[in-house]
């Protein structure tokens, strides 16, 4: 059976002719008592309604740390992505700098080739021109001689 303050003041004894109890001393008594643990049962209210408090705040800290977790997780996940776009997008521009290298250097070999082409020609030519210029000249030459001994 639970007790009340509110029993412990009303509680009433019985007196004993002989060997009986103080009457005030016994309501003074229950009256202290009665404080006492009215007292406790309000320390015991609060103690639980701060439990409870303590509790929301608890459950309220978890859903933050799990929200954040996730958030964190997330970002975690995109920075990976976008470290992973940006190694993608790097190789893609090595790829075409190498092609684009590789076709500039194919175009100056093949132009090189033109130019020693074209080089090579212009010695041909001026060799031609040698001969044909000796000849000519060896011919006003014989024409010259020749016309000295007519």
């Amino acid at each position: 059976m639970r007790i009340s303050p509110l029993d412990i003041q009303q509680q009433q004894f019985r007196v004993k002719m002989f060997r009986g109890l103080d009457p005030d001393d016994v309501d003074a008594f229950l009256q202290t008592v009665a404080g006492e643990m009215e007292g406790l049962i309000r320390e015991n209210s609060q103690l639980k309604e701060e439990q409870s408090q303590h509790n929301r705040e608890m459950q309220n800290m978890a859903e933050k740390e799990r929200e954040l977790r996730d958030t964190l997780l997330s970002a975690q996940r995109v920075i990976e992505e976008m470290k992973a776009n940006a190694r993608k997008e790097a190789e893609l521009i090595v790829s075409e700098a190498e092609i684009k290298g590789e076709r500039i250097v194919s175009d100056a070999e093949r132009q090189l080739g033109e130019l020693k082409s074209r080089i090579e020609e212009v010695r041909r030519q001026k060799i031609q021109f040698e001969m044909s210029f000796k000849g000519l000249l060896e011919s006003f030459n014989k024409q010259l001689t020749g016309d000295e001994l007519a």
